[in-house]
């Protein structure tokens, strides 16, 4: 076994190394080893001393840690490997590819020599052999003497189907649950730093720790996410570095949606829902009606979803529900043929659930008759119920109108002799239309045959299926009644007109001997006049004018007028009343002007 830290050159070497690093290659023949056929790179460990060939200079090996001081001029890094074919030597510093320039310089032997190094060349520096058959690589450490440094990385690790992964400190972690994850936190420092390791900052315990700075998480789950972190201290300061660990569960299918339940008992009676699945779900929809298409799906983290219809972008009408697990169809009728689809993907993976839309149609049916309209006879038909189905359930007809009705032949049924039967003509009109009269028909026996033919038969054969109608009644059994009216009452009220007083009489339904019944009796004839208008002698009353007018008060000019006497005075007598009793009559004049011409001067 050779020893994982020495002091090399009077330089303390503190480098920590996985196991592989610890030992040389026992398969390796340093003298025939170039030319066994189809070998893997193999990158050959030298611990021993370093060389310095002077106190400027540095020369060493792959697996050791170089800590540059003031009067460093340069750093040679050896890195000597054996394969077939011959393998590729490339170098990278803290993981990225070196970029040489006229300090860092890729040597004929692929040595690295670093000239006048600086505090910003301090890193791990990782010599690669990579040929056809595969790679090895080992790591070397540059640092200064003070707090020590960390072997980093900034890369995204995404593992979904390997079921172990190791990574350096500082990278992000993506993998699925069960694996098993190991964090590699490789330390440089003189003095030797020691390394502790943290779960979003609470201090793991031993347990956890593989030798060598290695963090095994074994059979990983949702619980074990979060950052973790890598500290190494040594008198001289601290430093840490930190890796997130993210735990993937590619999508997987749920069996049921909540969020398609609430926007369902929201959308209205005329919403049909349905949830995709792998295999891909079938479901009958109404024309014009709107559906709803649930992804149930789950994954870490979510899932994004994808909507395609027939595999294609949606281009219909739409709406996206729940975070796009949800997709509205506004009108099925829109999309009547074709299957709707939802990806739902991640960095674990993806699944693809379907779903596909059979549209209803509305159509006319037939197969239902309409009760006989005959028990016998010859006239018995039935007609086809025409009814407008929907997936079998009959709806409102007024859905099938856009298509064209089926003729409807009508069946003949029942055709057969009836049974003997009573046949009866109309009332004849009543003897009396009051006091009680007498009314009368024929019965007589027959048989309707098939051919609709009506044969006489016995009254006996009647009376064996139902009793005889009777052919005499009664009727109008009402007493016979009229209006009766007593005398006008006396002519009552101002008159301010012809005929507006008024006088009243009574009005009796009663029997023609004279008793008196309620009025309803005689409802069916036409009632006298109770009230009417009437004359009075206040009534009879007009204008009497005197034929004489008076002399004129002027003899010309445009002042003259001249009167004569109106009264109000009844007809017969003429007695003279007040004048509003002939106010409702116009009144005449009883002035007028007069003698209206110029007067002439007098000279």
């Amino acid at each position: 076994e050779y020893p994982l830290h020495r002091h090399v050159s009077g330089f303390t070497s503190s480098l920590r190394t996985s196991s592989a690093e610890a030992f040389l290659p026992t398969h390796v023949d340093l003298a025939n080893g170039l030319h066994r056929p189809h070998q893997k790179p193999a990158i050959l460990r030298k611990i021993s001393a370093a060389q310095q060939l002077s106190a400027s200079e540095v020369v060493t090996h792959l697996g050791q840690t170089v800590v540059l001081a003031s009067g460093t001029l340069s750093v040679l890094l050896h890195c000597e490997a054996v394969g077939n074919p011959k393998p590729t030597i490339s170098w990278a510093k803290n993981g990225e590819e070196v970029k040489y320039n006229d300090r860092m310089l890729l040597q004929p032997d692929d040595s690295l020599q670093i000239l006048a190094p600086v505090e910003a060349d301090v890193g791990f520096y990782a010599c690669n052999a990579s040929n056809a058959l595969g790679s090895d690589s080992v790591s070397i450490a540059v640092t200064l003497a003070g707090k020590p440094l960390i072997k980093a990385s900034r890369a995204t690790v995404i593992n979904t189907e390997s079921p172990a992964v190791t990574v350096d400190i500082g990278s992000t972690v993506k993998t699925i649950q069960r694996a098993n994850v190991t964090i590699s936190c490789q330390v440089a420092g003189v003095p030797e730093a020691k390394v502790t390791w943290f779960k979003n900052k609470v201090k793991l315990s031993s347990a956890h720790h593989l030798h060598d700075g290695l963090l095994l998480i074994a059979n990983v789950s949702l619980s074990d996410q979060g950052l973790y972190s890598c500290k190494a201290a040594n008198l001289r300061g601290e430093v840490t570095e930190t890796s997130q660990l993210l735990v993937l569960e590619p999508p997987r299918p749920l069996p049921y949606l909540e969020d398609l339940t609430a926007v369902l008992s929201s959308a209205g009676t005329n919403t049909r829902s349905v949830l995709t699945s792998p295999s891909g779900t079938k479901m009958t929809v109404s024309p014009g009606s709107s559906a709803l298409i649930g992804c149930a799906v789950d994954g870490h983290p979510t899932p994004n979803i994808t909507w395609l219809y027939s595999g294609k972008p949606l281009s219909l009408q739409h709406h996206l529900l729940a975070a796009g697990r949800i997709l509205q169809i506004l009108n099925i009728s829109d999309a009547p043929d074709g299957e709707f689809s939802c990806r739902a993907q991640n960095e674990a993976g993806s699944l693809t659930q379907k779903a596909s839309l059979a549209i209803q149609e509305y159509q006319w049916s037939v197969d239902k008759l309409m009760a006989c309209s005959a028990s016998c006879g010859h006239k018995g038909v039935q007609l086809p119920q025409l009814r407008c189905l929907l997936d079998g359930a009959e709806v409102n007809i007024s859905h099938c109108k856009e298509k064209p009705k089926p003729a409807l032949q009508p069946i003949a049924c029942n055709r057969r002799d009836c049974p003997s039967r009573w046949m009866v003509t109309s009332w004849s009109p009543c003897t009396r239309s009051c006091s009680g009269g007498i009314q009368m028909r024929r019965v007589t026996c027959q048989r309707l045959t098939a051919k609709g033919s009506s044969v006489p038969m016995s009254n006996e054969a009647c009376a064996q299926v139902s009793k005889r109608p009777v052919d005499t009644q009664n009727c109008n059994r009402q007493p016979c009644v009229e209006w009766v009216a007593t005398s006008w009452g006396q002519c009552n009220g101002p008159c301010i007109g012809p005929r507006l007083a008024v006088q009243h009489r009574q009005i009796f339904c009663q029997t023609k001997d004279g008793t008196s019944v309620s009025s309803d009796q005689c409802s069916a004839l036409p009632r006298p006049l109770s009230t009417q208008n009437c004359w009075t002698d206040v009534c009879g009353v007009h204008w009497r004018v005197s034929l004489l007018w008076t002399v004129c008060t002027a003899t010309c000019g445009n002042y003259g007028f001249q009167s004569r006497r109106v009264d109000c005075v009844h007809v017969p007598p003429k007695k003279p009343v007040l004048e509003h009793h002939c106010s409702w009559r116009p009144r005449p004049a009883n002035w007028q002007r007069c003698n209206i011409t110029p007067c002439e001067n007098s000279t």
